[in-house]
């Protein structure tokens, strides 16, 4: 390594640090920016939630002046019309009275003594909940005589006759279009006012558009919870947004602001390109600075090396001046002793080989850094998935176990359940991108499977990608695990879609093929070819040798993991097949999954009906599990669809039950346990010790896929309905034999 070139590398050393703390700064920096949006966002929005209490409040003092100024009855019924008519007018709506059922007994937009007037049922829906004495806001609703989205605002009066009746102001839905001009938001916010349903009753922007539709589902949602927050997705009009939302107190009514989500994103990013950009110039002024000196200081170690080959050849050095120090010192010593060279040299490759090896230790260390990184980014989102996961278990057994209502215990075991089934279908994915798989492979029919995911593989390409495919006729069954196969055709799917920025042609053909040799890892033998082409950019032959290594992508930061065909080589590999890709760089890229032949053909339905009659004949079961929180739960569950269940914590426990002389119809048993005997080892004992005895297995996944003869395979979590079916099937195939 020449001089030059490790003054640059002395320089770039010293200024890393220098660009870490940038880069962490410039992360910084986005991150308040992005928060004093949000937090500019949710001000507004409770301001405006405000001033719209405001206008319901003046609504509601005027109708108290006016119930109070002159109580009405039979009496003065003329009288209080003619006044209502006034301020109906200067408030640009309606005034009725009703009584406690609604019935209205004066409307100021027909026709004192008109008969047949509409109930006012919402307001006396409100009221059953707000009481009799409070101050009652409608939600919007389309008015029986003028035909336009209008709410009303009831407050309660008594006449001196000591009668309770209800004043309502009713008020068209548009004239609260005034808050929104009064406002001005910035051009291209939206701001939107929704009743306590998620019905919209103003809206800044397309007003007699959306006026009385309801809002997004994913908004509503929140809005119905959550007194305020954030939301961000597409607005009634498709435009991406972040809003924030505040309800108002009085009225119960939701202010939502909208901004699009690249005027938040690209307000930050001004900030941060400007510091960027100044710490680029900066490191490129100290590299240019560094060759200069590097440059430089070549010259006079140049004509050292000169005159150490004349004093090589034997030549007689002359003193000699370079205006470096210590160069000038090295070549008297050269002149002075040329016996020093071999000790001189000596020293210098013993230096050099120590720099070499320090070099090599820091970029040792910085591919750990990065491969810490991606592990860090991906257990981010895993903690993440998780914790919503455990939050939703947590909460519904809670509710579960302090609501009385057992229609919301119901719900809330509704919502564990599902809690567990995404768990599982989370570790499902997690254990493919780690070549490790779940026990949930089944012989199945691919043409079937396949024609059931066309919809979502097209759903998933452009209107500029043409599609086509072609399967084979008779295809051969396979054992695949058919959640992990969606993953990968969607893998496969998205990158050629990323390939094809301009459009183009993606293909699937899906055919028999025989192996007569062995050919790229894949043994000779009966395959299901699944292959996806398309005629996108391709790769070179360095990208392609990388393109199944777990988190190497080469898309832009934020629009690639480096996990999508390390998902679909891991697929192949758990269903014991192979994956080949073929890319040219310009012309496009195929990428072929190999499934092997399946000869066992597709298991038949289960009778749930006669499984439950056999599970009530008290048959015996050995429960062989090591986590007691499973014991405690599934074994329970066994003895109460009827079975006689004994439980051992482990392989060793469960084989001194058998020892000891007692006998079982059932073993079931979890495969990864500690200690000397596996669940895999127990089951080979079994089946070779007391053949009448039927096992099933459990387990959460294993590094190969698990195969036993004539032994079910359950993946955790399972549920006890798939214990019993396996059992059943058990019988119905000892029978069938």
């Amino acid at each position: 390594m020449r001089i030059r070139t490790r003054l640059l590398a002395l320089v770039l050393a010293a200024l890393v640090p220098v660009v870490i703390a940038t880069g962490l700064g410039i992360a910084y920096i986005y991150k308040e920016e992005q928060e004093w949006h949000r937090k500019s966002m949710r001000e507004i929005a409770r301001a405006l939630a405000l001033l719209l209490d405001k206008e319901i409040a003046s609504r509601e003092a005027a109708l108290k002046s006016l119930g109070s100024s002159s109580p009405p009855n039979p009496a003065n019924l003329p009288d209080f019309y003619d006044k209502s008519l006034k301020v109906a007018r200067v408030w640009n709506g309606m005034i009725s009275l009703s009584d406690s059922t609604g019935q209205q007994s004066l409307n100021t937009l027909v026709p004192l003594g008109t008969g047949n007037l509409p109930v006012m049922r919402s307001s006396v829906a409100s009221r059953k909940d707000l009481g009799p004495n409070a101050t009652v806001v409608s939600n919007v609703f389309l008015g029986p005589y003028s035909k336009q989205y209008s709410f009303t605002v009831q407050v309660p009066v008594t006449n001196t006759e000591g009668v309770r009746q209800y004043l309502a102001m009713g008020t068209f839905a548009n004239q609260l279009q005034t808050l929104f001009k009064d406002q001005r938001l910035p051009a291209g916010w939206t701001g939107s006012i929704v009743d306590r349903n998620g019905i919209i009753v103003a809206r800044s922007k397309d007003a007699e558009k959306f006026v009385g539709t309801r809002a997004g589902d994913q908004i509503r949602q929140k809005i119905l919870s959550m007194t305020e927050g954030f939301n961000e997705g597409p607005t009634l009009s498709g435009e991406q947004v972040i809003a924030a939302f505040s309800r108002a107190p009085i009225s119960g009514w939701t202010f939502i602001v909208s901004v699009p989500r690249n005027e938040v994103i690209s307000s930050s990013l001004r900030s941060v390109s400007l510091l960027g950009a100044v710490s680029a110039f900066l490191l490129m002024i100290a590299v240019v600075i560094a060759l200069m000196i590097g440059r430089i200081t070549a010259k006079p170690i140049e004509s050292l090396r000169r005159s150490a080959e004349r004093l090589r050849q034997g030549e007689v050095l002359e003193p000699a001046v370079t205006g470096i120090t210590e160069m000038d010192d090295v070549h008297a010593e050269l002149v002075r002793a040329s016996r020093a060279i071999a000790g001189a040299k000596t020293e210098l490759e013993q230096r050099v080989r120590e720099a070499v090896l320090a070099t090599e230790r820091s970029e040792r260390a910085l591919l750990q850094a990065q491969k810490l990184e991606a592990l860090g980014r991906l257990t981010g989102g895993i903690a993440h998935d998780f914790n919503n996961v455990l939050q939703t278990l947590s909460t519904g057994m809670q509710v579960a176990r302090l609501s009385p209502d057992p229609a919301r215990r119901e719900a809330s075991l509704t919502a564990c359940e599902n809690a567990v089934r995404r768990a599982s279908e989370l570790t499902g994915r997690l254990l493919a991108f780690g070549r490790a798989q779940p026990a949930r492979f089944e012989s199945v029919d691919l043409s079937e499977q396949l024609s059931r995911m066309m919809p979502l593989l097209r759903g998933a390409l452009p209107g500029d990608i043409a599609f086509d495919i072609e399967i084979d006729k008779d295809l051969w069954s396979v054992t695949i695990d058919t959640l992990q196969l969606e993953l990968a055709l969607l893998n496969l799917a998205f990158n050629a879609r990323d390939a094809m920025p301009d459009g183009g042609r993606m293909k699937l053909i899906v055919k028999n093929e025989s192996l007569a040799t062995p050919s790229e890892g894949l043994e000779a033998g009966d395959y299901v070819s699944v292959c996806m082409s398309d005629s996108g950019v391709g790769m070179s032959p360095d990208v392609a040798r990388k393109a199944i290594e777990p988190f190497f992508t080469t898309k832009e930061v934020g629009k690639g993991s480096g996990l999508g065909l390390a998902q679909v080589y891991g697929f192949a590999r758990q269903s014991n097949g192979g994956l080949q890709l073929n890319s040219t760089k310009g012309v496009g890229t195929a990428i072929s999954i190999f499934l092997p032949r399946s000869h066992g053909g597709q298991m038949p339905p289960v009778d749930m009906q006669r499984t439950e009659q056999r599970a009530s004949r008290r048959q015996s079961v050995l429960f062989v599990e090591d986590d007691v929180l499973v014991r405690e739960v599934v074994g329970p569950a066994l003895e109460a669809l009827g079975f006689i269940v004994t439980i051992a914590r482990d392989g060793a426990a469960a084989l001194a039950l058998l020892d000891e002389g007692r006998r079982f119809d059932v073993m079931f048993s979890d495969v990864v346990m500690p200690g000397e005997v596996s669940g895999l080892q127990l089951a080979h004992v079994v089946r070779e010790r007391y053949p009448e005895m039927r096992v099933i297995l459990a387990t959460g996944h294993s590094e190969r896929q698990i195969s036993v003869p004539g032994v079910p395979i359950l993946a955790k979590p399972y549920e006890v309905e798939e214990i019993i079916a396996a059992i059943d099937t058990l019988d119905v195939q000892r029978m069938s034999s």
